[in-house]
């Protein structure tokens, strides 16, 4: 069965970036333009992994993940943040927030995807 990631990120560019690898190794790909988008649809379908960037409008990143694990259904999604930021103190609020992993853009996408699997069972 197809696995289905939840890419969010308010740019449309890194979006297709994420998206296109994933694709090509037979991943659904589910969009979000920021992270109260994000939200509605996870409340909509289940997801078997989020991916998400930090800095967006309406609800960060940060924000986002905290909402998310409120969800029954996302308590424990795996989350990976792709992110510009790299310091130590993001990836402590990452981490406390509730984030599984931590890829700094520019990213590969054989890293993208290595880590993926990972995650993915």
């Amino acid at each position: 069965m197809q696995k289905k990631i939840l890419v969010v990120d308010d740019s449309a560019t890194v979006r297709q970036a994420v998206r296109i690898p994933l694709e090509k190794t037979d991943y659904l790909c589910i969009e979000a333009v920021d992270g109260r988008d994000a939200l509605a649809r996870l409340a909509a379908e289940s997801v078997d992994l989020i991916i998400t960037d930090i800095n967006m409008p309406n609800l960060d990143g940060f924000g986002f993940i905290r909402e998310a694990r409120k969800l029954a259904g996302a308590r424990f999604t795996p989350i990976i943040i792709l992110t510009t930021e790299s310091s130590e103190e993001m990836k402590k609020q990452g981490k406390a927030a509730g984030a599984s992993g931590w890829i700094v853009k520019p990213f590969q996408a054989d890293q993208l995807l290595k880590v993926i699997r990972l995650l993915v069972k």
